[in-house]
């Protein structure tokens, strides 16, 4: 039987604690489905890229790090507003799992209450790893290309991800 795990983020953008994250959960489980949260969200300060540029971050820092992407399913899932009905959500859009990676509380807390095992994922260097904290070093004009795969930084400097995060903080003061 497959063993197969769940692991549910917002990805803006995909970064190397994520990307060490997964590896660590691969270790654990025959496949994995990683859960683009908030898919619907896009154009916003806190997440500027829209699911189909998340899910090509996910697909390209995988094959960079050659991840056998048979072994994995990336899936974008919208908010549901209501927390009784997000689990219900997840399980529609998805295959088929046995146990959640999170360490975000209220996604534990919704899962374990759903029946699920629920497992922590190791944190690697979360201060610096942080999809917060690149976004302020984009927007802030420093350093973040070594907070992400080479290939999230090469897309992101293609579709132009800079210029959007700032035009974004723009129309957010006007």
């Amino acid at each position: 039987m497959v063993k197969r795990g769940l692991f549910v983020g917002r990805f803006q953008p995909f970064h190397l604690g994520h990307l060490k994250a997964i590896k660590d959960v691969l270790k654990e489980v025959d496949e994995l489905i990683i859960v683009i949260g908030s898919a619907q969200y896009s154009h916003r300060i806190n997440n500027p890229f829209t699911s189909g540029e998340r899910l090509v971050m996910i697909r390209k820092a995988l094959k960079e790090a050659g991840i056998d992407y048979a072994r994995v399913w990336v899936v974008p899932v919208p908010d549901v507003h209501l927390h009784m009905m997000w689990v219900s959500a997840v399980e529609g859009y998805t295959p088929k799992f046995d146990v959640v990676y999170s360490n975000e509380p209220l996604t534990r807390r919704l899962f374990i209450e759903a029946g699920y095992e629920v497992k922590s994922i190791r944190f690697h260097k979360r201060k610096v790893y942080s999809s917060t904290e690149i976004r302020e070093r984009l927007l802030n004009g420093e350093c973040w290309e070594e907070l992400v795969p080479k290939s999230v930084a090469e897309f992101i400097n293609e579709i132009d991800g800079i210029d959007r995060l700032r035009d974004l903080t723009k129309s957010d003061k006007v």
